[in-house]
């Protein structure tokens, strides 16, 4: 399964330089975000973009719809993110708790779709897969 950062979804939704790629991925299906992720998605949206929230709903939920399952944060996966970000944060590895909770909510061969160099670095310490993204201005992880 592709487990989508925040990211792809405000990507798709702004159509940004990812947006075509994570259309596509959403097409195939066998994808899914936490529920933490979605409430990232949901709050930038609005808040930095200025969306009204029933805006929001009608640019996210179709993405949503038939193609993404949205995994709860069980207590199991709160101390997962937890442990994640207490062992990799750091001033020069600013992993946010967003991204410590959809590391956490990836399972065994899951990838990780995400333009953030900081997640695909731990996620690579983690032996997590990775499905790199273009960032906001084109640019595209290398693996």
């Amino acid at each position: 399964m592709i487990v989508l950062d925040a990211y792809a979804l405000i990507a798709a939704a702004r159509g940004e330089p990812a947006a075509a790629e994570v259309a596509r991925l959403l097409r195939l299906g066998d994808c899914a975000i936490s529920a933490v992720n979605l409430a990232e998605t949901i709050d930038r949206l609005c808040r930095l973009d200025g969306a009204p929230i029933e805006r929001v709903a009608l640019l996210v939920e179709p993405l949503l719809a038939e193609h993404v399952t949205v995994r709860l944060v069980s207590e199991e996966a709160a101390w997962r993110a937890g442990s994640i970000r207490a062992r990799f944060y750091s001033k020069r590895n600013p992993l946010s708790l967003g991204d410590s909770f959809l590391l956490a909510s990836a399972e065994p061969g899951d990838e990780l779709a995400t333009s953030d160099p900081v997640v695909a670095a731990t996620a690579e310490e983690l032996g997590l897969g990775l499905v790199p993204l273009p960032d906001s201005s084109g640019r595209r992880l290398k693996r």
